[in-house]
């Protein structure tokens, strides 16, 4: 595995407030990006920068609080310009748009990272990409290419700094992992003479909350205790079968997050659960433990 090198990133306000329009850059890179807000997109008509090719990611918030929050990722010779034809676009109401500061990114460049982008952000699927179709690739040097590949990292890194983890899994497991003797990994196997009863489910804690990892099987009925304690985690679990990332047998096909560890057990064992002592480590140490 590549070694992670720490990095250095210098944040400057704009506006002079955390609210306004927010330039981020890497020490040792030729990229910049800046996170604007809508509201403040006018104000950026002086920056000369922003007529130079560019890569830029409108984000917006989900209708209701059980979708995904939405997205577009786009590429533009002049953003600042094709940000302006994007207001008549209601659902977002901020931007992040990565340009080079020795104007180095032609066409064909902004277009191969647009799609490395939007593959990377589909993968992922933390986002609902509101792109019409996927973008079309473009054809660059091999030597462009590897270039290229530094400035996404960047872009990757940037993005997640200023608070949008489209690009970021919900956690780094490989399946040689999932194998293996990681201590980070949880379970909650309980099995009975009631088949209805069985879970058998694994998940991580991570700093965004708590993450179920695809097949996980969850218990097939709930009980009294969930439906009269706990009625947001049977809405919950219900939800989560309706769009199908819990299938008909009852097994996650996709990791999912849940915002503490408790909702993650309450969905996965059917009733009243405290995740804090329901899940456990390959030796039986409860995550209160582990914690702790």
């Amino acid at each position: 595995m590549p070694k992670k090198y720490k990095k250095k990133i210098t944040l400057f306000l704009m506006d002079g407030e955390p609210e306004g329009r927010i330039a981020a850059e890497l020490s040792n890179w030729t990229g910049k990006a800046y996170k604007i807000p809508r509201t403040h997109l006018k104000k950026c008509a002086d920056r000369e920068d922003l007529n130079t090719p560019a890569i830029y990611i409108l984000f917006g918030r989900p209708e209701t609080p059980d979708e995904k929050p939405l997205a577009y990722i786009g590429e533009a010779e002049d953003p600042f310009n094709r940000l302006k034809q994007h207001l008549k676009k209601e659902f977002w109401n901020e931007v992040i748009v990565c340009v080079s500061k020795d104007s180095n990114l032609n066409k064909a460049h902004i277009k191969y990272m647009e799609l490395q982008l939007y593959s990377a952000a589909t993968e992922t699927g933390r986002y609902q990409l509101t792109n019409g179709s996927t973008p079309a690739s473009s054809s660059i040097s091999e030597a462009d290419q590897a270039e290229l590949e530094e400035f996404i990292d960047n872009i990757y890194i940037l993005t997640s700094t200023l608070g949008y983890k489209i690009f970021e899994p919900l956690h780094i497991i490989t399946s040689q992992a999932k194998n293996s003797e990681d201590t980070d990994l949880l379970y909650i196997n309980a099995v009975s003479g009631d088949a209805n009863r069985e879970v058998h489910a694994s998940g991580k804690s991570t700093s965004e909350g708590f993450v179920v990892l695809k097949g996980s099987q969850i218990a097939r009925e709930l009980t009294n205790s969930m439906g009269n304690w706990a009625k947001g985690y049977v809405k919950l679990r219900q939800t989560l079968i309706e769009k199908e990332i819990i299938d008909k047998n009852l097994t996650f096909t996709e990791d999912t997050l849940f915002n503490s560890p408790s909702a993650a057990a309450g969905v996965v064992m059917g009733r009243s659960a405290n995740g804090l002592t329901e899940w456990k480590n390959k030796d039986g140490r409860t995550l209160k433990e582990i914690e702790t």
